[in-house]
């Protein structure tokens, strides 16, 4: 409800009621007042909506000038041509400056993580928090359309005191989330900055009909998930062994785990057996641990079950298959 209580306060700022947008989303004033009221993403869809159009300002008052109904619009189609999401990122960055100058979009790469950051340039005041969550939420929701895939975040950071209603920012922003930290921002793999957008002027029209709840909801696909998969297994097979144990380590329940490898074309017993393949071919024949130590550095309990399972990949035993690519 404290996000629903900013979306007051612009009204309170324009000097216009917001009794209309609050009965569209049936939030009752009672609720309003009350600390521990929820809405669902419905409603926050519905307010939102209702707000950004009545007041002409999708910024909901944050910025010391409107930014009038379509504005990010306008920033989707100024980005959907790209050819890879960095490109997209980029140009959402630079053109948001001609939106407003009172924060600045950034994105940069270290390493394998791409970083995207808000530096803001004026006190944004009782706005704060409700401008920086929901600006890293529109491009984070854009990102994960534009490319047709969820983009797991690595972690989430705020620049003020964790709110009384910090348990909802997980939802928001799945992932490690940090508050007092030096400005707002979000990681990720910066594998997702190379994956081409997958919509066009058509899929962008239709999306802007209804494209609040980008800002609400999470993407449900993730297009690296198999290739995420099968690194995790490579690197942390033996702690991550069960279906539960990686669904926990993506942020994700293990049934969405399995539907989404499903989705991929994948299953993950097909995917730990690839990968338990590979691992124990490179490990017999690059080096030089016993076939025990081969068996459970692939995640067996035990060398026989380890053996039967690799005469089946291969048609010969751990040992046979050593000795031959050894002459």
């Amino acid at each position: 409800m404290a996000f629903v209580r900013a979306i007051v306060l612009a009204y309170e700022k324009y000097g216009v009621d917001p009794s209309n947008a609050l009965r569209q989303a049936q939030i009752t004033p009672a609720q309003l007042r009350r600390n521990e009221a929820r809405i669902t993403a419905a409603q926050m869809e519905t307010v939102s909506g209702a707000a950004m159009q009545e007041l002409d300002d999708e910024a909901l008052g944050w910025f010391s000038r409107k930014l009038p109904w379509g504005s990010y619009g306008m920033l989707c189609r100024a980005s959907i041509t790209s050819p890879d999401l960095g490109v997209a990122i980029r140009r959402w960055c630079r053109h948001h400056r001609l939106l407003t100058d009172d924060i600045g979009l950034e994105l940069s790469v270290s390493g394998d993580v791409a970083h995207y950051r808000i530096e803001e340039h004026r006190k944004l005041g009782a706005f704060r928090e409700f401008c920086l969550v929901t600006s890293l939420r529109f491009l984070h929701g854009f990102a994960c359309w534009a490319i047709d895939s969820r983009i797991p975040l690595r972690e989430a950071s705020f620049p003020f005191a964790a709110p009384a209603h910090a348990e909802v920012y997980p939802l928001l922003f799945p992932g490690q989330v940090y508050f007092n930290a030096t400005q707002a921002g979000f990681s990720f793999d910066a594998q997702y900055l190379a994956m081409p957008l997958r919509r066009d002027e058509a899929a962008l029209r239709a999306m802007l009909q209804r494209a609040l709840p980008l800002t609400v909801l999470q993407y449900r696909r993730d297009r690296l998930l198999v290739q995420r998969v099968r690194e995790l297994l490579l690197h942390r097979g033996a702690e991550l062994s069960t279906a539960d144990a990686l669904a926990r380590e993506l942020n994700i329940s293990t049934r969405t785990l399995h539907r989404q490898l499903l989705d991929e074309g994948a299953s993950l017993q097909d995917l730990k057996d690839h990968t338990r393949r590979d691992l124990a071919i490179d490990l017999l024949t690059r080096g030089s641990k016993s076939v025990k130590q081969i068996a459970h550095a692939a995640g067996f309990g035990n060398e026989k079950s380890f053996a039967r399972a690799f005469k089946a990949w291969t048609g010969q035993s751990p040992s046979d298959y050593r000795g031959r690519s050894m002459r």
